[in-house]
């Protein structure tokens, strides 16, 4: 249930019509909240938040040629899934994330390995994953990832 396109606006206007609201609504708040440094682009068949090359030269070490993934949001078959890496990374953002949830949503948390789901649009927390974009900056996200994910930038022991 992919929305087809090949840029962030024909992905936008593609999501089917009983998410297309929710979907826009959610896109509109990350980018609002997105720090200095990331952009919105095509990433992995959805809409991705990422460190583009000018920023960050290397590119994502899985795939050099695609910036370095932050965040994303994406239409699938039975939700829209907002994925987060910083949540994933950061030990201390992940508890505040999980604590915080169930002030900001009647839905109970679902969040599998790399996203969190939401099987009904009007339980989208637009405030809390507002505030979450605002906490790691596109520079403490590279430290975060080269310190953790890049196999190129560890130090060796």
């Amino acid at each position: 249930m992919k929305a087809p396109g090949k840029t962030v606006k024909e992905i936008l206007a593609n999501i089917p019509e009983e998410r297309h609201e929710a979907f826009n609504k959610l896109h509109n708040v990350i980018v609002k909240n997105l720090p200095k440094g990331f952009e919105a682009a095509i990433s992995y068949g959805g809409l991705g938040y990422v460190v583009p090359h000018k920023l960050y030269p290397a590119g994502y070490h899985c795939k050099p040629t695609e910036p370095l993934p932050f965040a994303g949001i994406a239409s699938q078959k039975g939700s829209i899934n907002f994925y987060h890496m910083g949540i994933y990374a950061d030990p201390k953002l992940l508890k505040w994330f999980v604590s915080e949830f169930p002030k900001h949503s009647k839905q109970k948390l679902d969040m599998g390995k790399s996203c969190v789901r939401f099987k009904k649009p009007e339980d989208i927390p637009y405030k809390l994953i507002g505030e979450l974009m605002k906490k790691m900056s596109a520079k403490d996200w590279i430290g975060m990832y080269e310190a953790n994910y890049n196999p190129k930038s560890r130090k060796k022991k």
